[in-house]
């Protein structure tokens, strides 16, 4: 099994490099950003390699680091995704970003992907949001909170204080972010005005 090449750009496809390595040209699919990312043809990269070995073929999937190879194959165990629609997306995603998204709930984001409804961004959130705070540079106290509202178990405060910066045109997650740091300052026990100020703060940060 291959795990990584080095060689020199060859050819780029719509979705794959040609990696000459010592005179062997290898194919190795790969998402839209990590193409974007590669040097121009005849300048030397290395891939991490996931290799997938059927009866009729051998196809290679190239990744600029480990953890867009792990978040490659942690996608593929939810059911009705495969290569095409995890590479998808990784093509809008970048792993820190998929992760953030994922383990705070932000189904939205992951449905821009291509080949991804609202209904499979849900599945993807549901079966992978345990999994994904081990990548994600979150704040533990933001997935607890994010994982309340969407139950609806969060205090009535905190839930107003979200909608109301929800509705002055912040992004959901942003505004969760901000009411948790606000959260964190005021104490359980603080009203929903209070929130929403010490929010609006932290967002003007």
């Amino acid at each position: 099994m291959i795990g990584k090449l080095k060689g020199v750009v060859d050819s780029y496809g719509e979705d794959f490099v040609i990696l000459d390595v010592n005179g062997v040209g290898y194919v190795v699919h790969c998402s839209a950003r990590t193409l974007q990312r590669l040097p121009p043809i005849g300048e030397a990269t290395d891939l991490a390699i996931e290799t997938h070995v059927r009866e009729d073929m051998i196809r290679l999937y190239g990744f600029r680091s480990d953890a867009e190879r792990e978040w490659f194959r942690l996608l593929q165990t939810v059911q009705g995704v495969g290569t095409r629609v995890a590479l998808g997306v990784l093509s809008v995603l970048e792993p820190a970003d998929l992760a953030t998204a994922i383990a705070t709930g932000d189904k939205g984001s992951v449905a821009r992907a291509p080949g991804v409804g609202p209904r499979l961004a849900a599945r993807l959130v549901a079966e992978l949001r345990d999994k994904a705070p081990a990548f994600a540079p979150v704040d533990p106290a933001l997935i607890r909170l994010t994982g309340a509202i969407e139950e609806r178990t969060a205090p009535q405060p905190v839930a107003d204080a979200i909608s109301a910066l929800v509705n002055l045109g912040y992004p959901q997650i942003q505004a969760s972010a901000a009411v948790a740091a606000a959260l964190q300052g005021a104490g359980e026990g603080a009203e929903a005005k209070t929130l929403i100020r010490l929010g609006l703060r932290e967002l003007a940060r």
